[in-house]
């Protein structure tokens, strides 16, 4: 099976500008692609995760990726899937965090002998001169057409502001930018990007003449059709300092048992005969299965021996080991407590216990929840910051997953 085809055969392509061509480059490893990271946090998260795996499988074939880092556009912030405005950051802000973003993609991709490229479109974004750009690109495109696109339409509702306006021009201009520059015939992003892609596609054909192409990626859903990669209490890191491996396998771990064999295909490099055989495995294989999936994905984030640490540590709670001091913990944070409380179906989240609450309710009613050895079956219980003081609680979900809850500082 040639790249292309597995890219299919594991649910991972949405859109594509045109199908034949870009499957032909693809797989001959003739394309020279880039996804955009804008530097909004210190840490790539899971939600980067899938584009980092899709990189390392394209350069695997031949195929030559450029890491776009938006050190220009992240002054800005893309509206695309949100309801409010980002807040704004200093220039020293992101040019820390687009050094944290280096040092993380080196994990996943090769750099060494020009096998890969990292720019950063602070580069040639910060220098443009604004009545210029007007000129040379305001011409190329269409208001009434930007007003419809996919990414401004939530934005829409409460108020979209200039400034945000002018994303989809920006990243259009990488495009541009980036096929002039490096030969880049290809753009690569997530599925609520292709509004922004098609842009880019239509400006270098307006402006130099010649084709180029765009390709989205599936979002990465669970099976309640919620974005993957987040908990009560944030999302969930690529910094070992913000989401701890074990935190991370755990996350994995607990995916609903509707969402492990999605999860296996999109983002490990298993194959996929192996995970087809997976497709028979019912009751207590599936935790099997979460297990694989937890190991894999740690193991490409954090390394072996980090994996295999996470996963000792998981089956001795999994196994009823272990004890309030030695086992796995989770720190409350103050943004955990609304109005001096969390409730356990947050509690239950926040701790990596379950992926859901709808997850966390089913294991509350079905009398599968204690806190200290108590039973807890009441899906409305709250809990104050002190009920967590000293050495905390100890949380458990069924009869081998637990965890030692307590509060930050």
């Amino acid at each position: 099976m040639k790249v292309y085809e597995e890219l299919v055969a594991r649910g991972l392509i949405a859109q594509v500008t045109n199908e034949e061509e870009i499957k032909k480059m693809v797989n001959e490893g003739k394309a020279v692609f880039y996804i955009g990271f804008d530097p909004t946090a210190d840490s790539l998260h899971v939600g980067h995760f899938m584009a980092l795996c899709l990189m390392k499988r394209l350069q695997m074939a031949g195929n030559k990726p450029i890491a776009l880092i938006g050190g220009g556009t992240a002054m800005i912030g893309d509206p695309s899937g949100r309801t409010d405005m980002r807040q704004m950051m200093t220039r020293e802000t992101i040019d820390h965090n687009v050094e944290c973003f280096k040092k993380q993609m080196s994990r996943f991709i090769d750099f060494s002998e020009d096998k890969a490229l990292l720019a950063n479109n602070a580069d040639w974004l910060l220098d443009l001169n604004y009545v210029q750009v007007l000129r040379d690109i305001g011409p190329h495109f269409s208001v009434n057409r930007m007003l419809t696109a996919e990414c401004y339409k939530q934005r829409m509702e409460k108020g979209l502001s200039f400034l945000e306006f002018n994303y989809m021009i920006m990243q259009s201009y990488d495009f541009y930018e980036l096929f002039q520059r490096y030969g880049c015939n290809m753009q690569f992003g997530g599925d609520d990007q292709w509004s922004n892609m098609l842009g880019g596609t239509e400006l270098i054909r307006r402006k130099l003449g010649k084709d180029a192409h765009a390709m989205t990626i599936t979002l990465l859903l669970n099976s309640e059709g919620k974005k993957m990669g987040k908990t009560q209490s944030g999302a969930v890191w690529l910094d070992p300092e913000k989401t701890t491996p074990f935190e991370f396998y755990q996350y994995w771990r607990n995916v609903a048992d509707q969402d492990v064999l999605k999860c296996l295909r999109m983002l490990t490099f298993l194959p996929l005969e192996q995970i087809d055989e997976m497709d028979k495995w019912e009751g207590s294989q599936l935790n099997q299965a979460k297990e694989i999936l937890a190991y894999e994905l740690t193991q490409l984030v954090h390394g072996k021996e980090e994996a295999e640490k996470a996963q000792q540590a998981s089956r001795a709670l999994f196994a009823g080991g272990g004890d309030a001091t030695h086992m796995p913990s989770y720190a409350l944070k103050v943004e955990d407590f609304r109005e001096g409380r969390i409730d356990i179906l947050g509690l239950l989240c926040a701790s990596g216990l379950t992926a859901s609450r709808s997850e966390a309710r089913r294991n509350v009613e079905q009398g599968g929840v204690s806190v200290d050895g108590i039973q807890e079956k009441d899906v409305k219980a709250t809990y104050k910051r002190e009920d967590f003081a000293g050495d905390g609680k100890v949380v458990k979900r069924g009869k081998k997953n637990f965890v030692r809850v307590y509060v930050e500082g």
